[in-house]
């Protein structure tokens, strides 16, 4: 059971389409101290129209004034650090969306400000929540397939479908500038790959814009990773098809698993037996956005690590911008 968070005070920076989310769950997970920072008007009002919110222009002014307990940092990548040190340095504990950044520098200046801090972060990938990709991993831990030989995971949406009430020109998603591309976007696989195989020793990916999509970033990518147990990985991410993919397949040396976002439930396929076996599970979208953040409070109550937190946040980052070296390269690059 969950700490009660009635009593603790949260500031969301950023009110587009995730702090909009949060801020919702928020509430909904009993939350009465809030406040919303944004620099669009409108955005702003829409984001304080509710019980209990205060409003900000700009993000230190909102820190000084409202002095929050928690702070949740869903602005563009390139800004993550920067207010993240600084909810720090106003002694809160900080949530970080994903990417942790879009370069790495003044990631790792992070991870040890939080630690001399003893301030709890984590960073957004909700994936870890999911009760798919959790039954995954605890088979893949149990040893239900044997030794795992390879993994193949893969996402994808037409990117203006992603928000609909949104530009798809004017989204992070879709600009350079602001820390997008697919790579660093749809990095909840890289992460989630990460947590059930460990971290790869070679890097290899092809790259780019295949679309007539109006963005400066890649909008496919297929990243292919070499384990040190000669395990092998191919991630596809893309924002180019139509309709919604998300799937992962795992094979190993006593079996198979399947797993399809779209159908709630994890498939097992064992040799020993020659038969498939199905876990169900009852799944809505927004329960792995609540059990992130109800995760994050109770962690931050507690003084105890997150499941997702800022080196994993640093290693996903990391895996991201080698795939995209491997890329401009053509080489194969070492695991990060």
């Amino acid at each position: 059971m969950g700490e009660d968070h009635a009593g603790l005070s949260a500031l969301v920076v950023g009110a587009g389409s995730i702090g909009s989310r949060h801020l919702r769950n928020l509430r909904a997970l009993g939350l009465r101290r809030l406040a919303v920072c944004d620099p669009d008007p409108a955005r702003l009002a829409a984001a304080v129209d509710g019980p209990g919110a205060a409003g900000f222009a700009e993000a230190r002014a909102a820190l000084d004034a409202f002095a929050p307990d928690v702070v949740l940092v869903c602005t563009p990548p390139p800004s993550h650090v920067e207010l993240a040190l600084a909810a720090l340095e106003g002694g809160a504990h900080v949530f970080v969306e994903k990417p942790l950044a879009d370069v790495l520098d003044g990631v790792d200046a992070l991870v040890e400000r939080a630690r001399r801090a003893g301030r709890v972060a984590q960073v957004g990938y909700n994936l870890r929540f999911h009760p798919g990709v959790c039954a995954l991993k605890e088979l893949v831990d149990a040893g239900a397939v044997g030794r795992v030989l390879w993994l193949r995971s893969e996402v994808g949406q037409w990117l203006p479908d992603w928000r609909p009430g949104q530009d798809y020109r004017r989204s992070y998603s879709a600009r350079r500038a602001l820390g997008g591309g697919i790579l660093l976007d749809a990095s909840h696989e890289l992460d989630y790959v990460l947590w059930l195989l460990g971290e790869p020793a070679e890097v290899a990916c092809m790259a780019g814009r295949v679309s007539d999509l109006e963005m400066d970033v890649e909008d496919c990518a297929t990243v292919l990773l070499r384990f040190p147990g000669g395990a092998q990985a191919d991630v596809h991410v893309d924002c180019v098809q139509r309709g919604y993919a998300r799937t992962c397949r795992v094979a190993g040396t006593e079996g198979t698993l399947a797993w399809d976002y779209l159908v709630p439930e994890v498939r097992l396929y064992r040799a020993a037996t020659g038969a498939w076996e199905t876990r169900r599970y009852t799944f809505e979208p927004n329960d792995m956005y609540v059990a992130e953040l109800r995760h994050f409070l109770d962690c931050a109550a507690r003084g105890t690590a997150p499941r997702v937190g800022l080196a994993d946040g640093r290693r996903a980052l990391a895996l991201a911008l080698a795939a995209r070296a491997a890329a401009r390269s053509g080489r194969t690059e070492r695991g990060p």
